[in-house]
């Protein structure tokens, strides 16, 4: 059996539990993407700054929502959407029975990352002991398209530093979420001072250094747009470093 699960993966779970409940919806008003158009979709719920906050990939299951999230923050993930929900009548919990998995082979029944292509094929399926682990192989070959996510790399950046504009994590049509207002307005001012840049660990600035991936010789800095040869950034991120007017 192929190795294809990501163990550094969760998926939590919101279920309507009456007729009468809309979990895109919910959704809809907290998260940077539109959650009630295609899925999946990349996203992410900020702090109110416009700050990254917790990132990930949104799927539909019939009325449920999935989100393949990190992990290690799965739990705080749901303990926030609660807050939000207050008396609405949604399930929000980890579901330990799904596990999420990833190939960079085109694989039957499974969809392209909405990041970027070229990250490979991902898809949610219900968890199995037999499954082997593909965590290296999927960080090394995320890493190598210059493509950070989680906590340790994204930190409490804005949004928009985190190239979420060329990753595809952020609708500015949609209307409101936590976080819009200062988002929306980096956008239309086109003022990305920052981005998340994957470099050589070797050239890594210590202070600008958001994650280090010494296994690889990789680091994950928060560099000043103006320091980005465009020569050595990833083709995706490229357009971000030249913006228009």
């Amino acid at each position: 059996m192929a190795a294809n699960r990501l163990f550094s993966r969760a998926v939590v779970r919101l279920s309507p539990l009456d007729e009468g409940e809309d979990v895109a919806a919910f959704l809809q008003g907290l998260f940077t993407n539109d959650v009630m158009s295609t899925l999946p979709v990349y996203a992410a719920l900020l702090s109110a700054q416009g700050k990254a906050m917790f990132d990930f990939l949104v799927w539909r299951d019939g009325y449920d929502l999935l989100l393949d999230c990190e992990a290690e923050t799965a739990s705080e993930l749901v303990k926030r959407l609660s807050l939000y929900r207050l008396r609405r009548k949604i399930a929000i919990a980890v579901d330990e029975a799904m596990a999420v998995h990833w190939s960079a082979q085109e694989r039957e029944g499974a969809m392209l990352d909405p990041r970027l292509a070229q990250l490979g094929w991902r898809w949610i399926a219900p968890a199995d002991a037999s499954n082997e682990a593909a965590d290296v192989a999927w960080l090394s070959h995320r890493l190598a398209l210059g493509v950070p996510e989680g906590r340790a790399e994204l930190g409490d950046i804005l949004w928009l530093e985190t190239n979420a504009v060329e990753l595809n994590g952020v609708s500015f049509i949609k209307g409101c979420y936590v976080g819009q207002e200062n988002t929306a307005r980096m956008n239309w001012r086109q003022k990305v001072n920052r981005r998340l840049l994957v470099v050589p660990l070797a050239q890594s600035d210590e202070k600008r250094r958001k994650a280090a991936h010494p296994e690889l010789g990789l680091a994950v800095d928060h560099v000043r747009v103006e320091n980005i040869d465009p020569d050595q950034a990833p083709e995706w991120m490229r357009p971000g470093l030249t913006p228009a007017g």
